[in-house]
């Protein structure tokens, strides 16, 4: 039985949408992984919450416990970050948001970057634009002879 072509490809993406339900499944642990790693422990340290090296420290493991709840109960990531940052406040969030006041963050160092490069360019422009000035002659004559006779005694003194 041949299949027609609208039903390979049906069943092309049946098989792909199958596939990325599986994938989907067992990755819990990874949205653990990112999603800690989205997140900065408050107990003062300022490091990434699943990276918090401090013997003893209650706050990240509390914090975790948070972050495995919230996953459990199937909460989207948005929904959990936004549980931490109602919580803590948005200093918890390892990068700032992207939203409001906080693109500056974002935009800051780039515009200064390129702005910088700019300033650079327009520097060198202007060095290159410059004509060399040449020496002052002290007596008579061409200031081109005056200046080849003291290359050329230059040359002779340094040995090039």
């Amino acid at each position: 039985m041949k299949l027609s072509c609208a039903h390979r490809m049906w069943s092309l993406l049946l098989a792909c949408v199958v596939a990325l339900a599986m994938l989907g499944a067992g990755d819990s642990g990874q949205r653990f992984e990112n999603l800690g790693h989205q997140l900065i422990c408050t107990c003062g340290c300022n490091q990434i919450l699943l990276e918090c090296n401090h013997v003893g420290c209650t706050v990240s493991g509390g914090m975790r416990n948070e972050l495995s709840s919230g996953l459990s109960r199937g909460d989207s990531n948005d929904l959990v970050l936004q549980s931490f940052v109602q919580k803590y406040g948005p200093i918890v969030l390892a990068a700032p948001t992207t939203l409001g006041f906080n693109k500056i963050a974002w935009i800051t160092p780039f515009a200064v970057f390129f702005v910088g490069i700019g300033i650079v360019l327009l520097v060198i422009r202007n060095w290159k634009l410059r004509s060399p000035t040449m020496p002052a002659v002290a007596g008579g004559g061409s200031s081109s002879q005056n200046f080849e006779a003291l290359r050329d005694r230059a040359r002779q003194e340094t040995e090039l």
